[in-house]
C-alpha cells in the first residue's frame, strides 16, 4: 500500500523490526525522528492517522496512511511489524478501539505513549514507551493537565518522595524529572524497588526526558523517629510528597500493629521531622477507606491524616491528598486478575455488586502534583475520581482485553468479602463538607479537627504497643490493644470477639 513493502532492513546482520506509528500528531513526529537516529529499534514505515488533512501526504517523509479503522486491515505487513501507538490526547475510548484493531491484524508487538500528563517539554521519547497495560484502556479518559505549570513551586528546590518504589511514589518521580527540581531524593525501605526506580529515572535523563535534577537513592526506615530527625537535616528537603504505607487490607487485618507502627507512628516520625528541619511543603497521600473505616488500614491512615493536619496548625505548609484504587499498582486486583486469566481463571471478585472509585497512576501523580502547588497550609483535599466501577465490569473488561470471552473462557467467581473491606467506599463521610475552590478535579473538604489533647493521648497509649517499653511489657504487640484503642476513637472499627492478643 502506497509503495509500502514487505522488506525488512538488516542492521549488523539483525533484522530490523518495521513500525507503523499510530498517531502522526507532535508526539508521533517525536518518535519517528528519534528511531531515525536510533535505526537499530526500527524503522518506521507509516504514520496511521484519521485526519483528512495528513492523509496521503508525507510527514518527514514518512507517509500518512488512514484513516486508521479503514488503513489497518489493508495493511500488507511482516510477521515482525510492530505498531506504536502515539496518541496522548486521544480518549480512553478511543485508544481501546485502536489497540483491539491492531491486536486483531496481528503486529508482532504493540505499545503506547504516556498519557499526555507524563509529555511536558513539547515532545515523547522512545524510551517512554511500554507495552499496552489494562490501565491504558479501562475507566475514563484522564484529565488533561498543564504538567510544567503545575510544577513551577518546585523549581530549584530539593523534593524528597517517601515510598518512592510504590506505584505512585514512583510515577511521581517520573513526572517530578519535568520539574526542574534541584535534587530528588527517591526513599524507601525495600532495596530493589529503590534501585529499579533509581535506574529508571536515570535512563529517562539520558534519553533526554525531564531536567537535569540529581537524583539521590536513600534506603531508610520511616519507623525509625531518630533517623528520620537525622535523615531530614542531612537532606535539607524543601518538599516532601509522602506515599510510604502499609496499603494491603487484608494482611493489615492480619497485622494491625504493623499498620499502626508504620502509618501512624511513621507519619508522625516524618511530620516531626520535617516540622524540626523547616521543610517548607508535605503532602500526604490518604485512601477512601479513611470513610467510617471498619478496617485497620483505614482506620490508620484517618489518624495519620490528622497528624498531618495538626501539624498545619503550628503554621506548617503540611496537607493531605485523599484518593481512591489506582489501576494497576502493586498489590491491586488487576495485577491478580491478569494473573488468574493467564492460568485459565477463574477470576475472583468479592461480591456482584462491590464497586471501587478508580483511576490511572499517572491521573492521580498528576493531581497530586497539582494540588501540592495550589494546596493550603492544613487543606484536606480529595481528588475528583468520578463514579464507582463495579468489580464486576472490571473483570470482565479484563477477561475482554485478553481477547477471551467472560463467563464462556473465563468464568467470575464470587468469594465473599474479607476481613477489613466494604461493599462501597466513599470519598466524602457524613462529617465533612466540600468547599468550593474553583478546581473541579481537586475538592478542598473541612471537617472538625480532633483536638491536639485528643491527638496526643491516643498515640500515648498506642506507642508502647508499637515500641517497647519495660514498664508496659504486658500490651507491646498486642493485636487486640491496637484494635481497642482504635475502635474507641473510631467507633466504625469493630473488635473481633476471637481477635487474639499477638
Amino acid at each position: 500500500m502506497n509503495g509500502i513493502n514487505g522488506s525488512v532492513k538488516k542492521m549488523k546482520g539483525k533484522r530490523v523490526p518495521r513500525v507503523y506509528i499510530v498517531g502522526a500528531g507532535f508526539a508521533g513526529v517525536s518518535l519517528a525522528l528519534e528511531l531515525r537516529k536510533k535505526e537499530v529499534l526500527g524503522e518506521v514505515v507509516a504514520f496511521l492517522d484519521d485526519d483528512p488533512q495528513k492523509i496521503g501526504g508525507r510527514i518527514e517523509g514518512i507517509p500518512v496512511l488512514g484513516p486508521i479503522d479503514v488503513v489497518v486491515p489493508l495493511l500488507e505487513r511482516n510477521p515482525t511489524d510492530e505498531a506504536l501507538i502515539a496518541m496522548p490526547t486521544a480518549g480512553r475510548e478511543r485508544v481501546a478501539e485502536v489497540y483491539r484493531l491492531l491486536e486483531s491484524a496481528e503486529f508482532a508487538r504493540i505499545r503506547i505513549l504516556p498519557n499526555v500528563s507524563q509529555i511536558v517539554d513539547g515532545g515523547a521519547h522512545v524510551i517512554q514507551t511500554r507495552d499496552v497495560d489494562p490501565q491504558d484502556l479501562l475507566g475514563r479518559t484522564p484529565v488533561r493537565i498543564d504538567l510544567r505549570k503545575s510544577l513551577g513551586y518546585l523549581r530549584g528546590k530539593r523534593v524528597l518522595v517517601t515510598g518512592a518504589g510504590g506505584s505512585i511514589g514512583s510515577e511521581l518521580c517520573r513526572q517530578l524529572l519535568s520539574g526542574g527540581a534541584d535534587r530528588l531524593y527517591l526513599f524507601g525501605h525495600g532495596e530493589n524497588s529503590i534501585y529499579e526506580i533509581d535506574r529508571e529515572l536515570r535512563l529517562l535523563q539520558e534519553e533526554g526526558v525531564g531536567e537535569k535534577a540529581t537524583i539521590v537513592p536513600i534506603i531508610g526506615e520511616i519507623q525509625d523517629p531518630d533517623y528520620m530527625r537525622f535523615i531530614l537535616g542531612r537532606l535539607r528537603a524543601d518538599v516532601v510528597l509522602h506515599t510510604a504505607a502499609y496499603k494491603h487490607v487484608p494482611m493489615m487485618e492480619t497485622n494491625p500493629v504493623a499498620a499502626a507502627s508504620n502509618n501512624i507512628f511513621g507519619t508522625r516520625n516524618l511530620v516531626r521531622a520535617a516540622d524540626e528541619h523547616n521543610v517548607d511543603r508535605l503532602v500526604f497521600i490518604s485512601t477512601d477507606k479513611v470513610v467510617d473505616p471498619v478496617g485497620v488500614y483505614g482506620a490508620s491512615k484517618r489518624i495519620a491524616e490528622e497528624i498531618v493536619l495538626d501539624s498545619a496548625r503550628d503554621g506548617n505548609h503540611f496537607m493531605v491528598v485523599r484518593f481512591g484504587n489506582v489501576l494497576s499498582s502493586r498489590g491491586s486486583i488487576v495485577p491478580l486478575f491478569r494473573r488468574q486469566i493467564m492460568k485459565g481463571g477463574p477470576v475472583t471478585v468479592t461480591h456482584p455488586e462491590v464497586s471501587r472509585y478508580y483511576m490511572t497512576i499517572p491521573e492521580a501523580s498528576s493531581l497530586v502534583l497539582q494540588t501540592g502547588g495550589v494546596g493550603k497550609s492544613g487543606g484536606l483535599y480529595v481528588l475528583d475520581m468520578g463514579e464507582p466501577i463495579p468489580i464486576r465490569e472490571l473483570a470482565e473488561q479484563l477477561i475482554t482485553f485478553s481477547g477471551l470471552t467472560p463467563y464462556e473462557d473465563i468464568d467470575i467467581e464470587y468469594i465473599g468479602l474479607r476481613p477489613g473491606e466494604k461493599l462501597h467506599e466513599r470519598l466524602i463521610g457524613d462529617d465533612e463538607k466540600v468547599i468550593r475552590n474553583g478546581n473541579e478535579r481537586i475538592h478542598r473538604v473541612s471537617r472538625e479537627r480532633w483536638s491536639r489533647q485528643r491527638l496526643e493521648a491516643l498515640l500515648a497509649e498506642l506507642e508502647p504497643v508499637c515500641y517497647f517499653d519495660p514498664d508496659r511489657e504486658d500490651v507491646y504487640r498486642s493485636r487486640r490493644r491496637v484494635r481497642e484503642l482504635l475502635a474507641r476513637e473510631i467507633p466504625t472499627l469493630m473488635v473481633p470477639e476471637n481477635e487474639p492478643v499477638h
